[in-house]
């Protein structure tokens, strides 16, 4: 200790963080030997991600938002402290049930589990936020002191059990524990959302959002599969309410752009097709089609976000040849080799939301594409190598995190309904094979999960610009509540698995 101060040196300092280092690998390691055992849970992944870059390990089971599992939902939880006996205890416990409990306990209960969860002080809401969605009808704390984590109560769990660290029989302590929650109260909410009708869920959301109409991509977005609904459920109200929003445009009470022109508000333009105002869509496609030096949109950044704003409305109104070599242009600047798109040539990130733009506006140019537009085929590759990419880093819940390969960054809706989104229009026109089904249902569940009654949205990256680091991105905020971005995808989302389910089966081309 600097005995002058009474704090660590820096040396001690540096000690500590090689031995939680080294503490952490050691928990990864056995973790992943565990994962490989025969059952369920079989997925590490992360809770969160400290300050310090590092990742707070989990193991997972796939089954958090599967409203069909007869099975009882069971996480086990060690001390905040890190405490190297919880965290072993924890794992041992998980080790146990895979292995060596009583069968019948084995075919009731899933079990996830969080052996060390040292999230930063302050930082509660990541941990409440990996237990609220882990669905769990109980929840194991082992800890020194036997007390519950208080983030068991914020989470909502219905039963709580708290075991000492280097307790004797804590296996028998499990079991008897179980075997009493096991008809005791569950944690249904997040199970009664998976299990609305995807069109119940596009009902609910459709009345709500915009809440603010404006001329930008995410009351449009909002407004066009509203139309689409009306259409569905011969619901006639539902499309005078994007007559009644949209009219001060279409009536020129309002300027639609202003001084400066933004390709999020170009990006507005798209529905105005369906609404029969064709003067406005023509100034979009005119803005949409202005390219400067570097091919970069001219009203855009040269981010990933530009590869859906200009898309959307070049594609759907004649212009997609156009629409492909720009993004064949874009994606040569941003898609990794592993697939996914950095957000910008300077935001060194594959932030979920700038992937799921990219990969919007790949399927919009891939739908309307002619056969003999020279970049199609090169599209269609950039498309298919970011979707594999998308589906190897999918959360085990099947959400997509806010920073797609960092599993400890939340599982954000937005950039789920709009992957999925793109993914299921792959497979129903050919572009994808079958096997991309199991993933985008599994996606759909995590959406509907993050969609609450009233209509309000769970974990919503808040609107992000460029930034330099992969820091500037982990560290943007979740937005919880009534928010016009996440209800407008989620809207979309609704709609593309309902016709993905009720499409005919297409084989890949």
């Amino acid at each position: 200790m600097d005995q002058k101060w009474g704090r660590p040196s820096a040396s001690g300092k540096l000690r500590g963080m090689i031995v939680a280092l080294l503490l952490a690998a050691n928990l990864a390691a056995d973790l992943q030997e565990i994962a490989r055992l025969p059952g369920e849970p079989s997925v590490v992944a992360a809770a969160g991600v400290t300050a310090a870059d590092q990742s707070i390990p989990t193991i997972e089971n796939r089954s958090a938002f599967d409203p069909e599992s007869p099975r009882r939902r069971l996480v086990i939880v060690g001390a905040r402290t890190g405490d190297e006996a919880c965290a072993a205890m924890v794992a041992d416990l998980v080790r146990w049930l895979k292995t060596q409990a009583p069968p019948q306990l084995r075919q009731a209960w899933d079990v996830s589990a969080v052996p060390s969860p040292t999230f930063d002080p302050g930082d509660e809401a990541s941990m409440v936020r990996w237990l609220r969605f882990q669905a769990a009808d109980v929840v194991v704390n082992v800890t020194v002191d036997g007390g519950v984590d208080p983030a068991v109560a914020a989470a909502g769990v219905a039963n709580a059990l708290h075991i000492r660290a280097g307790q004797a029989g804590a296996r028998d302590a499990l079991e008897q524990g179980l075997r009493r929650f096991a008809q005791g109260p569950s944690s249904l909410a997040i199970r009664r959302r998976v299990a609305r009708d995807p069109l119940a869920i596009a009902r609910l959301l459709a009345p709500k959002y915009p809440g603010t109409p404006a001329i930008s991509y995410i009351p449009s977005i909002a407004w066009a599969n509203t139309l689409t609904l009306a259409r569905l459920t011969n619901d006639a109200s539902l499309r005078t309410k994007v007559e009644q929003q949209t009219a001060p445009w279409r009536t020129g009470d309002k300027e639609l752009f202003g001084e400066r022109i933004q390709l999020t508000s170009v990006a507005g333009t798209f529905v105005f097709g369906e609404l029969g105002a064709r003067d406005i869509v023509a100034k979009g496609i005119d803005a949409a089609s202005k390219v400067k030096d570097g091919d970069v949109y001219e009203y855009g950044q040269g981010w990933t976000d530009d590869m859906f704003m200009a898309t959307v409305v070049l594609a759907r109104n004649g212009r997609a040849g156009l629409a492909s070599r720009m993004l064949v242009a874009y994606a040569s600047r941003l898609q990794r080799p592993d697939g996914l798109f950095n957000h910008a040539t300077n935001g060194p990130a594959a932030w979920g939301r700038g992937n799921a733009f990219a990969a919007l506006g790949l399927a919009e140019a891939l739908g309307a594409a002619s056969a003999d537009d020279p970049n199609r085929a090169r599209v269609l590759a950039i498309y298919r190598r970011q979707m594999d990419a998308v589906r190897s880093v999918q959360a085990p819940d099947g959400m997509w995190n806010e920073v797609l390969d960092e599993p400890g960054s939340y599982r954000e809706e937005s950039a789920t309904a709009m992957l999925l989104t793109a993914m299921a229009r792959g497979i129903r026109a050919g572009w994808l094979d079958q096997s991309f089904r199991a993933p985008v249902e599994r996606a759909w569940r995590g959406v509907a999960a993050h969609v609450a009654d009233d209509g309000t949205i769970v974990d919503v990256c808040t609107s992000t610009g460029v930034g330099p680091t992969r820091r500037y991105y982990l560290d943007r905020a979740a937005v919880t509540g009534a928010d016009d971005r996440g209800g407008a995808m989620a809207l979309m989302a609704a709609i593309e698995i309902d016709e993905l389910r009720h499409a005919p089966a297409v084989a890949a081309q």
